[in-house]
């Protein structure tokens, strides 16, 4: 019977081998990580170039190859790399996916580059003990799913369902309800160009008014839905004060023509179309079958990124709390680059969120890892309960000082020995593909060489890659969300739109009565509701019989339609 690898073991995270920073030269032996430590959450850190990016496509691999799901957030477009597997190792397979000018600047041409690549990787996959049957096992364990949000490139991803009532088990949690409450507002007006403080701004207040009333009452509220309850809202008073005395309706028409001008953007339909965001159909498949489902956002704006990132991370919390304790590892979140999102003084939309998870998501198997090239920019309080610390090669003496200052608050939250002057040497020698690994479940830190990543590092791959690569691998059509109406024209421009119908009732200025044909009966199966505009006229005419003097008044009421 042939014996099977000690990385082969369930449970177990094969991650490469030990290395000596003072001889620099691998040791004999590999580094195991043990899955259920990861429950305590990890952040990696390193320089561009450190190898980063391939230490975690390693750890994503081995989490795939143990069944366990992963939701992969990606700002900088490496993270399809995963896609990239090719068990037959043959130059044919690496063609497509190659770096022409690479080719070019070794004078090759690109089957010739193609071949060189597939040689390295086959030898390179060899000498740690690998080869293509495990790049097979690793594919036929998990399915690579590439999520698109605001593009059609990947698999698109449908926010209207963005604003539904949460889960029971958020709704009784008062402190989880308003954070989800203020995180969704906060990114909402972010996308709507308003940096709004959540107590000081009153669109902020009443939006987050709007949205508590309707949880509360177990109704979900879409975009539309929204857009009309900031111009007649549901209550009379916020506070103690009348609704218009604290935001005018004209101010208040203002914020939902805003909204209305974000929604009605051409490019605002690619929001409306594709999956529903759900976070569990996106780690599993309707099968059983657990998925790496990576989130590509390297093609959005920063606020379009926050906002779609804020409202990712609530669904998470959502999801987690649905789920049954364990002390086992359930499924991995993962985001490639936290910068910008978890800062130390600011407070994003996307910050709480991530701190309730790295506060409750252990208890319910979710492990978070967060990595980043700019350790200056995070928040070393909110992750001080962090278990596991990868550090790769650092660029200035200020990174250094605030890695070691992370791994200090860590070590005592934990109650771990600390040793400062030696963990500075250490991290000081570190070079390319080597990291310290340090882990409060060991006894002491250990410094590793990677393992070669079975995946092809191509780097961040172009659109029409990206197209292509997903065409294989994209979920059934079934689990598709049909896709939305679009939204009205924006206001006040109405004339221009008027004459088509619409199934959602028209924004108007305040100052504009509106007045509606009542439905009478019941519709018929198929049909549904729709606005037609039209201009009314009502008058009222008089007559005077000259030999009676009797006068005679006649009301007149006229509809016309809008052409």
């Amino acid at each position: 019977m042939e014996r099977v690898p000690d990385y082969e073991k369930l449970g177990v995270f094969y991650l490469g081998r030990p290395y000596d920073p003072t001889a620099k030269k691998p040791l004999d032996g590999i580094i195991l990580y043990k899955s259920k430590d990861l429950t305590t959450h990890a952040v990696c850190v390193g320089m561009t170039g450190s190898g980063k990016t391939g230490l975690c496509i390693g750890l994503l691999e081995e989490a795939a190859m143990d069944g366990i799901p992963a939701l992969i957030i990606d700002p900088k477009g490496d993270m399809p790399n995963l896609l990239l597997a090719f068990p037959d190792l043959r130059g044919e397979d690496f063609l497509p996916w190659i770096n022409e000018d690479d080719a070019r600047r070794k004078g090759q041409s690109t089957p010739e580059y193609a071949d060189a690549q597939a040689e390295q990787w086959k030898k390179g996959l060899a000498s740690w003990g690998q080869d293509g049957q495990r790049i097979a096992r690793f594919r036929d364990a998990a399915r690579c799913v590439i999520y698109t949000p605001g593009s059609s490139a990947g698999t698109p991803v449908s926010i209207l369902k963005s604003l539904d009532a949460p889960s029971d088990a958020v709704l009784n949690d008062a402190e989880l309800l308003g954070e989800r409450v203020e995180t969704a507002v906060t990114s909402l007006l972010g996308l709507m160009g308003i940096q709004a403080d959540p107590i000081k701004s009153r669109e902020h207040v009443l939006l987050s008014h709007l949205l508590m009333s309707a949880w509360r009452n177990g109704q979900s509220l879409d975009m539309s839905a929204l857009i009309h309850q900031i111009q007649e809202p549901p209550m009379q008073r916020i506070g103690v004060m009348a609704v218009d005395s604290f935001f005018p309706a004209k101010d208040r028409f203002q914020l939902a023509l805003a909204l209305n001008n974000v929604l009605a953007a051409p490019s605002f339909s690619q929001w409306l179309e594709g999956e529903p965001l759900d976070i569990g159909s996106m780690l599993y498949d309707s099968d059983g079958k657990p998925r790496l489902a990576i989130v590509s956002i390297a093609h959005l704006s920063e606020e379009q990124r926050m906002f779609f990132v804020s409202l990712l991370l609530n669904e998470v919390v959502g999801w987690v709390r649905s789920q049954p304790g364990t002390t086992s590892l359930r499924a991995i979140l993962y985001m490639d680059e936290i910068f910008g999102f978890f800062p130390p003084v600011a407070n994003p939309p996307s910050k709480k969120p991530l701190l309730t998870l790295l506060k409750q998501a252990r208890a319910y198997g979710l492990g978070v890892v967060l990595t980043t090239q700019n350790p200056v920019d995070l928040d070393y309080k909110g992750l001080s309960n962090t278990g596991t610390w990868f550090i790769g090669r650092l660029q200035t003496e200020r990174d250094k000082a605030r890695v070691i200052e992370g791994l200090e608050g860590a070590s005592a939250a934990t109650g771990t020995r600390f040793n400062r002057a030696e963990m500075e040497r250490t991290i000081a020698g570190l070079g390319n593909r080597v990291f310290l690994l340090n882990n409060v479940h060991e006894d002491a830190p250990t410094v590793f060489e990677t393992r070669w990543a079975m995946s092809y590092l191509r780097g961040p791959l172009t659109r029409v890659q990206l197209k292509r690569l997903s065409e294989g691998h994209r979920p059934a059509p079934a689990q598709t969300a049909a896709r939305a109406e679009p939204p009205p024209a924006p206001a006040p421009i109405v004339h221009a739109a008027s004459a088509a119908t619409a199934t959602n009732r028209p924004v108007l200025p305040p100052d504009v009565p509106q007045y509606f044909v009542p439905v009478r009966g019941a519709s018929p199966l198929g049909y549904r509701l729709v606005y037609e505009p039209a201009a009314l006229s009502s008058s009222q005419v008089g007559f005077v019989d000259k030999k009676s003097g009797d006068r005679f008044d006649r009301d007149m009421v006229s509809i016309a339609e809008i052409a």
